[in-house]
């Protein structure tokens, strides 16, 4: 039984991701789909603005056959440790090929560029060079490979394509990485062509604006009005930050000297935006800074860090997905968890508290039905074969 994995966050599903897993489902017919998805908070440090369960649904709806939650931990840090988490769990699962949305769509540069992260000797030098000279990662990061081939590499999922595939080199996972041209602007927040970002999506729900044409019917029903922004919860984060104002670097991904401007800025910032804006240095971009605050207003700190994936958490499966993990379940070496009460103390406790904050702005009626569903979930099973 063969196997090809994605790794998304679905914040929200829209056309984008539909074309994705038509072309995947083109090139694998018979392989079975596995979707590793952020939870109910993002690799930009944001909430999903739909909860995990509902993008679960959605996932299941459009033919993925079994979706696993990454851990959040690695899904809400940096590209290499995302990458790191979201491979490492494929790898257990015995996926055989990875396929993931890319700008320029060429793998063989992006596997160049990965050889010379982990072989020359020099690359490191030369980003800590630049790093030490103020500019950010992701600046230092592509500045050195363009001095070192003379190619860039400065779009998002290009860079975050790179660590999957530096993820899978390193260490000799037996998955082949394929890219699919991506079809929109990562950037531009005003593109109105059927396919879209979701960052565009997201920022069209925020202005009370139709995304009908850009959302398959599956995830349209779920993008009411009782969407979750991160801005919505500003002052339950403002209150984490003024409570634990001398202890900030505490935090996990909280740099020691930044935590001086989070204090500075704090008390006059009026939204979530604009602390960030406040916040924000040449060496230190918006979204670094939002994982940052994500860490800060869940109380995650630098020792709750975890650096191997230690379970493998099923959200939903088809009859199709079953049969692959009745198949490959006695060779995974990780806890293989169906259900909250799986989950040992220590993540228990993490998750129940995650839930918690995340339904903060809700209404009391769906706080309760939300956190009862979180203690009782398990996994939500979809009988329509394909």
């Amino acid at each position: 039984m063969k196997s090809v994995g994605i790794i998304a966050e679905y914040n929200p599903f829209h056309n984008g991701h539909m074309y994705h897993l038509k072309e995947i489902k083109k090139m694998f017919p018979d392989y079975t789909i596995i979707l590793v998805m952020s939870g109910n908070f993002m690799q930009r440090g944001e909430t999903s603005i739909i909860d995990k369960y509902t993008k679960t649904k959605i996932a299941l709806d459009n033919n993925i056959d079994l979706v696993i939650e990454l851990p959040f931990n690695f899904a809400t840090q940096s590209a290499d440790i995302f990458a790191k988490g979201s491979l490492q769990i494929l790898n257990k699962l015995k996926v055989d090929y990875l396929v993931f949305g890319s700008e320029t769509n060429d793998i063989q540069k992006l596997k160049s560029f990965a050889h010379i992260q982990l072989n020359n000797t020099q690359y490191d030098d030369q980003v800590k060079k630049y790093l030490n000279e103020g500019v950010n990662y992701p600046t230092a990061l592509s500045k050195t490979l363009k001095e070192m081939t003379g190619k860039e590499i400065d779009t998002p999922n290009d860079i975050l394509g790179l660590s999957y595939v530096r993820e899978i080199i390193q260490n000799n996972y037996n998955i082949k990485p394929i890219c699919i041209k991506r079809t929109s602007d990562y950037h531009d927040i005003n593109a109105n062509e059927s396919i879209i970002s979701a960052s565009n999506i997201r920022n069209k729900l925020k202005k009370k604006l139709s995304v009908k044409n850009y959302v398959p019917k599956s995830a349209y029903k779920y993008l009411n009005n009782d969407l979750s922004f991160i801005d919505n919860y500003y002052d339950y984060l403002k209150y984490s930050i003024i409570e634990n104002i001398d202890n900030l670097n505490l935090f996990l991904t909280v740099d020691e000297g930044i935590n001086n401007r989070i204090k500075k800025y704090i008390y006059t910032s009026k939204n979530y935006d604009e602390l960030i804006k406040n916040i924000k240095t040449k060496r230190y971009t918006y979204n670094k800074i939002s994982r940052m605050l994500c860490h800060i207003l869940t109380g995650y700190k630098k020792s709750d860090k975890k650096e191997d994936v230690e379970y493998i958490r099923i959200l939903g499966m088809n009859k199709k997905g079953q049969n692959y993990v009745n198949k490959i379940k006695k060779d995974i070496d990780v806890p293989l968890i169906t259900k909250f009460t799986d989950l040992n103390k220590e993540y228990q406790t993490l998750e129940l508290k995650l839930a918690y904050i995340y339904c903060l702005p809700f209404s009391k009626e769906k706080q309760e039905e939300y956190l009862d569903n979180e203690i009782k979930s398990k996994i939500i099973i979809q009988n329509k074969n394909d």
